[in-house]
């Protein structure tokens, strides 16, 4: 009986450990930011097509969630060390040694392999090979750059664009004006989104040596001021869904009035330069871009 009940507490705990090391792993891929990403591919798929394939949507959003758990899987890896420095993120796998970079990295290979797989099978080669090229960006471009210069958050803003033109070259097998388009509206969107949470969470960042806010670095007028004129450029872009014939008149106005919602969130953060209003403006940047691209589509349908 003893025996019995010691070989069972021993299974519990293998078992255990097994559940615990797999949610390590998930927690690599960052799935909420991930699931932005599979969101917006597939809002670009949906824009694009007027024949819905379901094995295409579900193949572009395997191998999308695949490529980009394996990019934030190595930009992990990248900053395994800069990431023990920061609140926010010391508690992940790899700083805390759970998970080896060596493993790390081999997931990630992985990942990427596999989800290139989908896209080249099930989808096209265009699709697949944006993809790649956002991954490349991403994790050996955008990554390093975030010790040295500021300008790693327009790098940066170029994979971070790509989602809804790699869900319209899914579709349509070709960039054309309108991807570009949509890649134009989430790129800009990229630069008050990463702004506000660098304000924010500027402490944690410069602790590790990240160079993420613009000019000099502070949180002063100038770097609200800047935040303010890219959120500027969201109201016109908003409109060209509708001027390139994507969607109708009545959601190209509700991306515009969105996108002056959204500016006039940065004006109280040039007023007062506080974190409650650089949280206000990243709360925000949330909100729009889901509601932007939910309005397009339904006015397509």
């Amino acid at each position: 009986m003893i025996v019995a009940d010691s070989n069972s507490a021993t299974s519990s705990l293998q078992a255990s450990k097994k559940k615990s090391r797999a949610k390590d792993f998930y927690d690599l891929l960052k799935v909420r930011l991930t699931a932005v990403v599979v969101f917006s591919g597939i809002f670009g798929y949906l824009l694009g097509t007027d024949e819905i394939s379901i094995t295409a949507i579900l193949a572009l959003a395997i191998g999308s969630f695949m490529i980009t758990g394996a990019a934030n899987t190595i930009n992990q890896i990248i900053e395994k060390e800069h990431d023990k420095m920061m609140k926010r993120t010391k508690g992940r796998p790899l700083p805390l040694g759970i998970i080896s970079r060596k493993e790390a990295g081999l997931y990630a290979l992985l990942l990427a392999v596999v989800g290139a797989t989908f896209l080249v099978y099930y989808v096209n080669v265009y699709a697949a090979l944006l993809s790649v090229l956002s991954l490349v960006l991403y994790a050996f471009v955008y990554t390093p750059l975030k010790r040295i210069t500021p300008l790693s958050v327009l790098v940066g803003a170029f994979p971070g664009g790509f989602p809804p033109l790699i869900g319209w070259v899914a579709a349509t097998g070709e960039i054309g004006i309108e991807g570009l388009v949509l890649f134009a509206l989430q790129f800009m969107w990229q630069f008050p989104h990463f702004w506000a949470i660098a304000w924010v969470a500027d402490t944690d960042y410069k602790k590790a040596g990240f160079k993420m806010l613009p000019f000099n670095g502070k949180k002063d007028v100038n770097t609200a001021v800047q935040i303010s004129i890219y959120t500027m450029f969201l109201i016109p872009i908003g409109f060209l869904p509708t001027q390139y014939g994507m969607t109708g008149m009545w959601s190209g106005l509700i991306a515009a009035l969105a996108g002056a919602a959204f500016l006039f969130q940065t004006f109280g953060l040039m007023k007062d330069k506080t974190d409650k209003s650089a949280l206000k403006i990243m709360f925000t940047s949330f909100i729009y871009l889901p509601i932007v691209q939910l309005v397009y589509l339904f006015d397509k349908i």
